[in-house]
């Protein structure tokens, strides 16, 4: 774990739970991309700069999960840089607890403002305030998440984010975390369209063709989505639904999991709404959920 991989002439990344990209812009100085879930993975990343004599110039976040900046602070603190990313996330990376509160609903319960969920904070700039050197590119990739973006390097490697899991994580844990599902499956066909040599999801191995994994991610995406209309059939509270979806992938509920997992079903349930295949109706004091 935390194994420096090259991929490029000046392409690397760190094999860890999140990978980290690198990009090598001179003798001396990098592009970090994203920064691990908390200062230990600031650490280990420091060491292996340390070995190579690097710096960091900026740190570039694809989103603003607390499992891809968590390292910030630290970094940002012994390096002196800046840190870059779009729009919404760096609001949530200005002020992390944004992102437990977004996902509980109101102000989270203390054992939601955990290290998994909430990373330190961390002063973040416009991604379009940093002078990409020439051949490196972000685009934006929404969907899992606000405003994530993914990076080009100029050896042609991509760098994904969590627009899209590994297989074995999807076989494992069947749902994960969507924000937007119709941005999500319109970001799984961008990224089909995308040329490159290697493409590096942050949860996933990396491919040198990337079709097949957006497949497997947009299969159950509509697997999901078949699932929950099934569910629906009869008109169901918020709650019964998620009991029903934990029951059916045999998933093991805690405090992390409901927010995700519940905060995730909403996405869909909100989906099906816009696209008229379920209706929401206030029945006294419970809103119901059913198929249309």
């Amino acid at each position: 774990m935390y194994e420096l991989i090259q991929v490029g002439k000046n392409t690397f990344y760190i094999q860890c739970p999140a990978k980290i990209g690198i990009y090598r812009v001179s003798d001396d100085e990098v592009y970090l991309i994203d920064s691990g879930n908390d200062k230990d993975a600031g650490r280990k990343v420091d060491k292996i700069f340390k070995e190579k004599g690097w710096k960091a110039a900026a740190i570039i976040n694809t989103h603003s999960n607390a499992d891809h900046i968590g390292g910030n602070k630290m970094l940002i603190d012994r390096w002196d840089c800046s840190a870059y990313s779009l729009g919404a996330e760096r609001l949530f990376t200005e002020k992390p607890i944004l992102e437990p509160s977004f996902l509980y609903g109101g102000y989270p319960f203390a054992s939601l403002r955990n290290k998994f969920l909430m990373a330190k904070e961390s002063k973040a700039k416009d991604i379009r305030e940093l002078k990409l050197v020439a051949g490196m590119e972000y685009i934006e990739l929404p969907g899992h998440y606000f405003d994530m973006i993914g990076i080009k390097t100029p050896d042609d490697v991509w760098f994904l984010g969590d627009c899209m899991f590994g297989a074995s994580i999807i076989e494992k844990y069947h749902l994960s975390f969507i924000y937007d599902v119709r941005a999500y499956l319109q970001t799984l066909d961008l990224v089909d369209t995308l040329k490159g040599e290697l493409f590096i999801p942050s949860h996933a191995e990396p491919y040198e063709s990337i079709a097949e994994l957006s497949r497997i991610n947009r299969e159950k995406v509509y697997e999901i989505i078949e699932t929950i209309l099934k569910i629906i059939e009869n008109p169901l509270m918020f709650e019964e639904v998620l009991e029903k979806i934990f029951e059916h992938y045999g998933l093991t509920m805690d405090f992390n999991q409901y927010v995700l997992i519940g905060s995730t079903v909403r996405s869909y349930l909100s989906y099906l709404y816009d696209e008229g295949k379920a209706a929401a109706e206030v029945n006294g004091a419970r809103l119901l959920w059913r198929k249309i």
